[in-house]
This record gives C-alpha cells, sequence and structure tokens, in this order.
C-alpha cells in the first residue's frame, strides 16, 4: 500500500514505538527469542556477569569517543559510579551486589544570568540536594566544580538543577548515564512551555524574545507556529496561524496531525513508553528574516472541556507566585480555607527555603494545595495565564493575590455571599478588590505569631486593586497587567467597597523580609528596587530610592492609620482557649 505525502510527513514528525507481541515476526526475530530464552536458563550468575561486562564495555566506547565539556556530578555513597571525564579517566569505585545507580538525565539546560538550570528527562531519579555537584570542563582548561545551588521535585513529575552561571561556553552533561553533552539555550530568546487547549483546539505558547509590549495585542499575522521533533529541519515540521500575540504569550491553531499525535503519545506514556525525541513547538517571525525561536516547549493537553458540566468543583480557588516565603506560607492558607477559599495554585519561581517541608505539615484532606515549578525569570504576568487555563475547569471565581495579601471582610457579608452574589451573573467577569500597604508598625524583628497580627499601622489610601477573575470571562488572550486580566467582548468588571472586601497588603513588613522579597521581582515589567530604573513606579518603595541600605526610621514608615480589624478578626477566630496559641 502506497502512503500519501501527507501520511509520510505525519510519520515523520510524530513516529510511535510499537511493541512486538506474540510469536510472530521475522525467522531472524524469532532465532533471537530462542537465544534469549536459552540464555535465561543459564542461570543468574551468568546473567549479573554477562550485564556487568556489557555497561562497563559501553562506558569504555562512549566514553572515549566524546570529550565531556560539562557534567553534572552525582556524589553517591560509596559503591556507586563516580563522575567521568576525558581528563581524569573512568574511575570506578567498588561494589557489591545492593549498589543501585541513579537514573538522572539532562533532558534540556537554560542559561540564566545567575544560574544554569537544568531540566531533567522525565522518569529521572533526582539525588539528595546535598550530594548534587555541577562539574564545568571548558574545552583547553582545568575542570570547576561547583555545589549545586538547588535540586527539586514537584509531585508532577519535573524535576530541576541549579547551577552557578559559569562562561559562555560550556556544555553540560550527564556522566551517569552518559548522555551527550547539552549546549544551554538563552533566557531570554527562548520558547519554554506550551498548553494545548481542547476547547478551541488551539495551543498557548509561552516564548521570550519577541518584545510584545505589555497590555497590548501584538499583529498575530507576523507569526505563525511551529511544531515538530526537530525545528531546524523545515520539511520535516508542520506549520500553523497565531490567532492572538501579546506580552509573552501566542495562542495558534493546533493542526490535527499534532492533536491525533499528542493523543498518540499520551497513551504511550501511561504504557510507561517515553520518545528520546519529543514533539516540540516554536514561534516563527515572517518576512523577509524569518527566524525560529528555539524551544523546549512539549505542548502539556489541559484538563478535557467538559461542556456539559453544570457545577465546577470547586467555588473559590487562589493563584499566587513566589520565590522563598515558605514561613509565611502556613497563615496565609490556613486563614483563606477559614474564609471559603477551596483549592491553591502555587507557582514556585525558584524557592530555595523548605517550601516543600512547610507544604508536607498541611494536611491534604483539608488543604487542596498544588505546587508548580516555574524557574522562568521575570515572568509572573505569563505564569499567572498558565494558571488561569488549569484552573479553568475546577474552579468558578479565582483570585489572584500574593502570599503577603489577605482577604478581610469589615462588613457582615462573607465571601461566599460576595460570590454568591456575581456567580448568576455571567457579565461580570471580575470583582476588583482595594488593597491597603501596611508598614512595620514600629517592629525590627518578625512578629512571631504571624503579619495579620503583627502589622497593625498602614498607609490611609489603598495603593492599587487586586482581582478574582472567571475563567470563563477572560479574554484568549490572556493579557494581564498587575493582577488584572483582559476580559472577553461584553464581559465587564465590578468594583467592591472598601466596607465590603478588601486585601491587606502586608507590602513594607520589617526589613529582613522587604530587602528579600523586593530583590529579584518575579513580574516581567517591574524592576529590582536597587536598580535605578523606572524609580518613580507605584511598584518601588516609596522615599527609599534605590540603595540596599536600611534607612534608621524603617520602622516606623508607612504608618498614617492604625487598623486593627483584621488581627481582631483572627484572634476571634483562631485564637486556641486552651493554648492563647494561634494555628500557624
Amino acid at each position: 500500500m502506497v502512503m500519501s505525502a501527507k501520511e509520510r510527513k505525519l510519520s515523520r514528525l510524530g513516529s510511535c514505538k510499537v511493541a512486538g507481541g506474540g510469536g510472530g515476526g521475522s525467522p531472524a526475530a524469532r532465532g533471537h527469542r530462542s537465544a534469549a530464552a536459552a540464555a535465561s536458563a543459564a542461570g543468574p550468575q551468568r546473567r549479573l556477569f554477562a550485564a556487568l561486562f556489557a555497561f562497563l564495555c559501553v562506558g569504555v566506547v562512549v566514553i572515549g569517543g566524546v570529550h565531556v565539556i560539562g557534567v553534572l556530578r552525582t556524589a553517591w555513597p560509596s559503591g556507586t559510579l563516580n563522575a567521568i571525564s576525558s581528563d581524569t579517566g573512568a574511575q570506578q569505585a567498588g561494589g557489591g551486589d545492593d549498589t543501585v545507580l541513579p537514573s538522572v538525565q539532562i533532558q534540556h539546560a537554560v542559561g540564566f544570568p545567575d544560574r544554569v538550570l537544568l531540566i531533567l528527562k522525565d522518569g529521572s531519579s533526582l539525588p539528595a540536594p546535598e550530594r548534587v555537584e555541577c562539574l564545568y570542563s571548558p574545552a583547553n582548561s582545568s575542570e570547576l566544580r561547583r555545589r549545586a545551588l538547588l535540586a527539586v521535585s514537584s509531585p508532577d513529575g519535573s524535576s530541576l538543577v541549579h547551577c552557578p552561571a559559569e562562561p559562555s561556553g560550556v556544555d553540560v552533561s550527564l556522566s551517569l548515564s552518559l548522555s551527550p553533552p547539552v549546549a544551554p539555550l538563552h533566557w531570554d530568546r527562548l520558547v519554554y512551555t506550551a498548553l494545548v487547549d481542547s476547547r478551541d483546539n488551539s495551543t498557548v505558547v509561552f516564548a521570550k524574545g519577541m518584545n510584545l509590549r505589555p497590555g497590548r495585542l501584538g499583529v498575530a499575522s507576523r507569526y505563525q507556529c511551529v511544531f515538530g521533533r526537530d525545528l531546524s529541519k523545515p520539511k520535516h515540521v508542520l506549520t500553523s496561524p497565531v490567532i492572538s500575540a501579546a506580552q509573552e504569550i501566542f495562542r495558534c491553531v493546533t493542526p490535527a496531525r499534532i492533536r491525533r499525535y499528542l493523543r498518540m503519545s499520551t497513551d504511550a506514556r501511561r504504557n510507561g513508553d517515553t520518545d528520546d525525541k519529543p514533539m516540540l513547538v516554536s514561534i516563527r517571525t515572517k518576512g523577509q528574516r524569518d527566524s525560529t525561536l528555539p524551544s523546549i516547549a512539549e505542548p502539556e493537553p489541559l484538563p478535557r472541556y467538559n461542556r456539559h458540566r453544570r457545577q465546577k468543583a470547586h467555588s473559590m480557588c487562589v493563584c499566587t507566585m513566589l520565590r522563598n516565603q515558605a514561613r509565611f506560607l502556613r497563615e496565609w492558607i490556613i486563614y483563606h480555607s477559614h474564609i471559603g477559599v477551596e483549592r491553591w495554585f502555587i507557582y514556585d519561581n525558584n524557592s530555595d527555603d523548605d517550601i516543600e517541608q512547610v507544604l508536607n505539615t498541611m494536611d491534604p484532606s483539608r488543604y487542596n494545595v498544588t505546587r508548580h515549578l516555574w524557574p522562568w525569570m521575570k515572568s509572573q504576568e505569563a505564569g499567572f495565564a498558565h494558571c488561569a487555563l488549569r484552573a479553568r475547569e475546577s474552579c468558578e471565581w479565582v483570585g489572584f493575590i500574593d502570599v503577603d495579601e489577605f482577604l478581610h471582610f469589615p462588613g457582615n457579608q462573607t465571601l461566599a455571599d460576595i460570590l454568591q452574589n456575581y456567580s448568576n451573573r455571567p457579565r461580570i467577569g471580575e470583582l476588583r478588590t482595594a488593597c491597603h500597604s501596611f508598614g512595620p508598625s514600629g517592629r525590627t524583628k518578625i512578629p512571631k505569631k504571624g503579619v495579620t497580627t503583627g502589622y497593625t499601622c498602614r498607609l490611609s489610601a489603598p495603593e492599587r486593586h487586586k482581582s478574582i477573575v472567571r475563567p470563563d470571562a477572560l479574554n484568549p488572550s490572556l493579557i494581564n497587567v498587575v493582577h488584572h486580566f483582559h476580559l472577553k467582548e461584553g464581559a465587564r468588571y465590578v468594583n467592591i467597597g472598601q466596607g465590603v472586601m478588601l486585601i491587606n497588603h502586608y507590602k513594607y513588613q520589617v526589613w529582613e523580609v522587604f530587602k528579600d522579597k523586593f530583590s529579584g521581582r518575579v513580574a516581567t515589567y517591574v524592576a529590582d528596587w536597587k536598580d535605578k530604573e523606572n524609580v518613580g513606579s507605584r511598584d518601588r518603595a516609596p522615599g527609599l530610592g534605590t540603595k540596599p541600605v536600611e534607612p534608621e526610621d524603617w520602622p516606623s514608615r508607612f504608618c498614617e492609620v492604625y487598623d486593627t480589624g483584621l488581627k481582631d478578626f483572627v484572634h476571634k477566630a483562631f485564637t486556641d482557649p486552651d493554648t492563647g496559641s494561634l494555628p500557624w
């Protein structure tokens, strides 16, 4: 049977491994199976010897032919294979029968200004962080060895290793798996993740390097999406039109062939079969100088759209992005659970302060919390759009607030009352809530009983609004600025009165907290407070300037109104009558 040209192209794009079965196959294949059966009957000692001999032979051949320029070394206990480079030669550790070699393979490497991010292949076993070392060995130089900054896994299976930044031109490799060197891609020009939306058969692509203006739609016709296993080979890729382009977010049509391939690959992964070269998606700029962004983005299907579902699983969810806020997380989750939040999506932006340990102390039967690794720098808007899509099928309303922000109800209404008032009005897509910014309130040390009871003095006027949105009402472009999304045509927002609902924003805490929070801001268009950029912006600390030195009067700043409303509520609702303690 003759294959058509389209069928041949699809087979190149998404070839699938087919497991052999039964007793069929060629005579040669049957001969191999007969030999294998005979070998299996030879006894466990012969199999062990053969496996060890084959492993050592492969190691010698590969290492002898590849100059390992950079290595991620696992400092495993004695009895395992040590790191190997062409300069040091093969090194063996004595091993017993109980030795287990960790399976660690680098899928991608991305170079940031302050680090190199190593994304491990699915199924890799991440060693304990204290046992991970990064080795750098550029050509014609001595080997450099650095301790990893961070090694972390999330429940969804992704594992990351953060290595200190080194001079450009250094490739990375894994000695344990003998994987080929991986050249880090540049972060400022990269497609880094993508989601497949079954509602409209589109793919949402997140990319750095297009420099689209914040809060505005770009010209979609200037771009196209590119799908393929090897994006450098134009004959082996599929292209599709871009529907919308805004900020760092592109939405394009998902070709039918790609949808079929993704269904097939999803089934294959469920059966334990993974592709060595997965399908990627990127953005191409059209014109005389066509260019395609480098990509590590494998299209990930969103939860399937159920058009027959009448009610979603959760009335109120929260999305947040944080970095090193673990010590405040328990208070934030427990408090918002009490007022009616049912689900939390936490986007972890490179925390190294034991956030996982804190979350492990939260009872999963009471607190439905998901932690998602989001290592991308200056990408809060993209992260919120990513979260809005993930929450859409299960959450009626989603609040976009930070870990130092607490919803507060000065009147008699509750969160459930307010949401119910607008849930039957589909044209209302966003509830805007004023934020009151609290200062250090005379403190010089972190309050032991939490922020809600520790800080009681604030600025008199609110600085801005934050939003609770209905995900179904969001504009397909997913444009968002300062926690506010653009809505679909015909949808509108409502300002909630400060006497009904507001947010206590513990923005200017004691200096120890403030200097860490405002260093390396995650928002795309907000500068670090120490940078001499946009000095007059409301995102900066008024009167502080750009010097990272604590002012003498810092504890008394930003104090215009004493406000104990939330403190009084917390003491009434959470204090243990026997011990006087709070649950966090």
